[in-house]
């Protein structure tokens, strides 16, 4: 029998208000409006003639379209209104459209008339307004934890002078920090919200289409069909799916929005918590863009610095995601174990050669969208292209296509989406903005080299904490390309291999993707999944301890990254294997062969001492610490069978008990 996908009949989320036909209607219109308007300018169709749009303008009117949406689909809160639309939750819809169009109005005086730092009166008065709007918006869109962090960054300019060490900055008036947040290119229309306009708009409207179309029951039944079984199984596949495009594609946020889709609904169906789901995916992608053998663009620059055959970026980075990837799956399958996730009975999943038979015409869109992203590396237009097949193919399908009513329906669906993912990122712009206006990116990273002094592993911990600051305010490629020039001289001057070094300051530069309080694939996910942001970065965190791990691993020992003698790198790959399978055991609190690691003060120290043994079993001997490989790795064994008999001999005594009348 089939398994019925939940996008058979998307529901209207909890969380949206019930709307009249004037307000849908409105609805449809803004959407129709900015998907239009996205068309215009990534494709550069020429809708309006004589009149070129610069990007700044285009963004402005992009927000000013979709980010208001939030206040007439969000309520204020639990007690407020769900049918119809309240006085004042109209006022700040119309609040947002005249903020972001006054300065889509004014874009070419902003450019000619430096308005970030000269704003003239009135433009900081509207700035005003529009801080106090936006920050009510990524509440409603994010919640209260992202609203408070958000708030407190988007304030610290005005506080900057009185901050402590390394964290004070260049302060500056309230007045022009309002007008640097809306009229700079680095806040509020800074990468995320750039990302969003240049890039994720097609994908969030390719997701929501799927949602509304057969292809995504078609993929989940074909999911459900070859992992259904297994334990934890669309997790796993989660797992494959999005480690693939995410190496092919080389883009996290599209990664999250081609594979999540699909992936995300079908662990939902089998008991993995929205939040638990949400954060899968997150880790899954960006891992992707680490994986070989494309990486994405920054991959490419790396070789060039280094002055070294791609090739060697490549296979150097293949151990390390391999690594990520294993912690990933050790979780998740702890995580269905402790929770008796089964998967469904072989009589309950789809038949997969029906179901290949009914559906096999929707591959052709994915394959359209993958030749498009890794052949002709069309990213932006990509999702158009594929969203336009997938609409004519499923046209032809009975069950599935769409009249005048569904596609009113997926018009909302995308625009409620888009809504509240630009409200989201345009929030978190703030936190980019502040650190930007402040000078506080640009001089932490000499800051953090000096206070290591000559202390290479301090240096190490240093430089992981500036590339993580540096990744929350710039693109990957960007990040890389600064810390390459200004970070990368000290620690390949203390010892290091340089590949190893490179490799490390990508790896940390990513791990703000998962990790608060930007996170931005873990923000995109929680909208897939349903859930509340920061409860799914706080997830992604968990689940992607590897990638604070790994990269420590391979640039004290270059073996992991394939560079020494077979033996040795045999010898150091294998103990790493062990020992990051370990650490994701105690992570997740499930070892496979004894069971649950907590429950009890026993099993909370069997734990501690199983996480301790993957510690001693990963990581690279000699240097300071003064113990070689083999030393470590039998301090790791020894630490491990103690973990491992006390939980066995815990449970025992738990089930005797039990069993006892």
């Amino acid at each position: 029998m089939a398994v019925e996908s939940p996008s058979d009949a998307p529901p209207e989320t909890a969380r949206y208000r019930q709307l009249s036909l004037p307000w849908r209607t409105l609805l449809i219109v803004v959407g129709l409006s900015a998907i239009v308007l996205a068309l215009n300018q990534i494709m550069n169709l020429g809708f309006f003639v004589g009149k070129v749009m610069l990007d700044t303008q285009y963004l402005y009117v992009l927000c000013a379209l979709l980010a208001g949406c939030v206040f007439i689909l969000v309520p204020a809160n639990k007690h407020a209104r769900r049918h119809g639309v309240p006085w004042y939750d109209a006022l700040l819809f119309a609040a947002n459209i005249a903020v972001f169009g006054y300065y889509a109005l004014n874009a070419h005086r902003i450019i000619s008339e430096g308005w970030e730092f000269a704003a003239p009166e009135q433009a900081v008065w509207v700035a005003y307004v529009g801080w106090a709007v936006l920050l009510e918006a990524t509440r409603r869109a994010g919640g209260t934890a992202v609203f408070l962090v958000v708030t407190l960054f988007s304030f610290y300019p005005v506080i900057a002078g009185h901050m402590p060490g390394p964290i004070s900055g260049l302060p500056q008036p309230l007045s022009t920090t309002a007008a640097y947040h809306f009229a700079s290119s680095e806040s509020v229309l800074g990468i995320p919200t750039r990302a969003f306009g240049e890039l994720v708009i097609g994908f969030v409207m390719f997701g929501a289409v799927l949602q509304y179309t057969g292809a995504a029951h078609f993929f989940n039944n074909i999911a459900f069909a070859l992992f259904g079984g297994v334990r934890g199984g669309p997790a796993k596949v989660s797992i494959f799916a999005s480690g693939l495009m995410g190496s092919v594609s080389g883009s996290v946020v599209s990664n999250v929005l081609t594979t999540g889709v699909v992936t995300i609904p079908a662990m939902k169906r089998i008991g993995f918590s929205p939040a638990y789901a949400g954060g899968v995916e997150a880790c899954a992608s960006t891992g992707g863009v680490l994986m070989p053998p494309v990486m994405g663009a920054t991959a490419f620059v790396m070789a060039s610095f280094l002055g070294v055959p791609y090739v060697t970026v490549a296979l150097a980075a293949l151990v390390p995601s391999l690594l990520f990837y294993l912690a990933l799956f050790v979780q998740i399958d702890g995580y269905a174990a402790r929770r008796g996730l089964k998967g469904l009975p072989r009589d309950e999943l789809p038949d997969i050669r029906k179901t290949f038979a009914e559906g096999w015409h929707y591959i052709i869109v994915f394959v359209l969208l993958v030749w498009m992203l890794l052949v002709m590396q069309q990213e932006a237009i990509a999702p158009f292209y594929a969203t336009a097949l997938l609409l004519v193919i499923n046209q032809f399908s009975s069950r599935y296509a769409l009249n005048f009513k569904s596609l009113g329906k997926l018009i909302e669906g995308i625009c409620g989406a888009l809504g509240e993912l630009a409200a989201l990122l345009a929030g978190v712009g703030l936190i980019i903005g502040s650190l930007s206006v402040t000078g506080l990116a640009g001089t932490l990273a000499n800051d953090l080299v000096y206070i290591a002094g000559n202390n290479i592993y301090v240096l190490l911990v240093m430089g992981a904490i500036t590339s993580f600051i540096f990744g929350m305010g710039m693109t990957i490629t960007a990040c890389y390309i600064f810390l390459a020039i200004v970070l990368a001289p000290p620690l390949v001057a203390a010892g290091f291999d340089p590949v190893a070094v490179h490799l490390f300051m990508m790896y940390w530069g990513m791990v703000s993707f998962i990790t608060p309080p930007v996170a931005i694939a873990s923000f995109v996910a929680a909208g897939i999944a349903r859930a509340a942001p920061m409860a799914v970065g706080m997830k992604s965190v968990r689940l992607g301890s590897a990638m604070y791990f790994v990269p420590f691993f391979f640039v004290l020992n270059p073996a992991l990254i394939l560079r020494g003698s077979p033996l040795e790198i045999t010898l150091v790959v294998g103990t790493a294997v062990l020992g990051i399978g370990l650490i994701a055991s105690a992570l997740e609190g499930y070892l496979l062969g004894v069971g649950a690691l907590h429950g009890s003060a026993a099993g909370w120290f069997a734990r501690l001492l199983i996480l301790a043994a993957g510690l001693a079993m990963a990581l690279p001997g000699g240097g300071e610490l003064g113990l070689s490989h083999m030393h470590l790795s039998l301090i790791a064994l020894a630490l491990a069978a103690m973990g491992a008999l006390l939980a066995w001999a815990h449970r025992k005594a738990a089930s005797g008990v039990t069993a006892s009348p």
